[in-house]
């Protein structure tokens, strides 16, 4: 009877323990390590993103003033490319039409890149 009765318990505490010990060792598995979890470049290396129209359209002028005479209109759909900044302007070449002047920084800017640590 004695004998029975440590089988039943040596039984159900190995029930008990069985889900524990193999939930430990699965959970172990699953967690990444601080080495793999570090990505291999940093954010703070890559290039800065490309600047973009952040407008429908903006005037392009003579010179660094809104009260210039405007050359053209530099439109979200082209493509451009900048030379040199002066304040709160930048010197762009609009690729698609040809004109070249300078436009306001307030539309016309790099985004930011947000890097999570």
């Amino acid at each position: 009877m004695r004998s029975t009765r440590i089988a039943i318990t040596a039984a159900m505490l190995g029930a008990l323990a069985l889900p524990v010990l193999s939930a430990t060792t699965a959970s172990a598995a699953t967690i990444p390590t601080a080495a793999t979890a570090v990505p291999a470049v940093s954010c703070q290396n890559l290039p800065p993103l490309p600047y973009a129209v952040h407008a429908k359209a903006v005037t392009i002028r003579s010179k660094a003033s809104s009260k210039s005479t405007a050359l053209g209109v530099l439109y979200k759909s082209h493509k451009f490319s900048v030379s040199k900044k002066s304040g709160n302007w930048v010197y762009i070449t609009d690729k698609t039409t040809g004109v070249k002047g300078w436009v306001s920084g307030t539309y016309v800017y790099r985004d930011v890149r947000m890097c999570l640590d």
